[in-house]
């Protein structure tokens, strides 16, 4: 099973990805580790990567697809992946299907930009553990203090309502068009391919309907 999961920022996806992983047997691919797993092992691609990266450049899309296919063609990965952060855009998704690597599901977690606001906003976390609160969702029991310890909490750096509207900003101009890629993609297959997920309702429920859009595969 080939999974593809997509979402903004705060929409839950490193959550339902830890669930998918461990129900359905997948090898998550995150460019992230991909990419330190790379620059660790002194692939020829990562170091490439890294010289980008000691040079304060992104690295390239090309090198990053690259990778994506390198990692997916490795022995871990026949029985199954699941695709996080990528594809980020409509070339990285296009990369994908040229090189023969179609998705059987690209679930779309959706929630509404004033939700994410406020999820990511009302974050606190405790600095020593990373135990993590929301001051409405899961608030703890003595405002602003850890419930183990009594230690104060904090607020991560880019949980603040700038840096969050830029992170949203920057998912819908480059990530979102990757959702209507896919889709054109499967009417002109005649594929069912894209699933859409409401990931404005509580963790349990969400995890529920992504599981009944797989049930086929299980």
């Amino acid at each position: 099973m080939k999974i593809i999961l997509l979402g903004p920022p705060g929409a839950g996806k490193g959550t339902q990805a830890s669930f998918l992983v461990k129900s359905f047997g997948l090898v998550q691919i995150s460019t992230g580790d991909m990419l330190r797993a790379a620059i660790s092992e002194q692939t020829k691609l990562g170091v490439e990567a890294q010289s980008y990266m000691n040079a304060g450049e992104l690295v390239p899309d090309e090198l990053i697809i690259a990778l994506v296919l390198a990692r997916i063609k490795q022995a871990d990965c026949a029985a199954g992946f699941l695709l996080d952060g990528f594809p980020r855009t409509e070339q990285q998704a296009a990369a994908l299907l040229t090189a023969g690597v179609v998705p059987d599901k690209v679930i779309n977690i959706m929630v509404d930009d004033d939700i994410i606001l406020a999820r990511m906003t009302g974050r606190l976390f405790h600095p020593a553990s990373g135990r993590v609160y929301h001051k409405v969702s899961n608030p703890p029991k003595v405002a602003g203090f850890d419930d183990v310890t009594s230690e104060p909490l904090a607020v991560r750096d880019d949980d603040n309502v700038a840096t969050v509207k830029k992170r949203l900003s920057i998912y819908h101009a480059d990530t979102a068009p990757v959702i209507a890629y896919f889709n054109n993609y499967a009417v002109t297959k005649g594929l069912d391919l894209c699933a859409f997920v409401d990931g404005s309702e509580n963790l349990q429920l969400v995890r529920a309907n992504i599981a009944k859009v797989l049930s086929a595969f299980s």
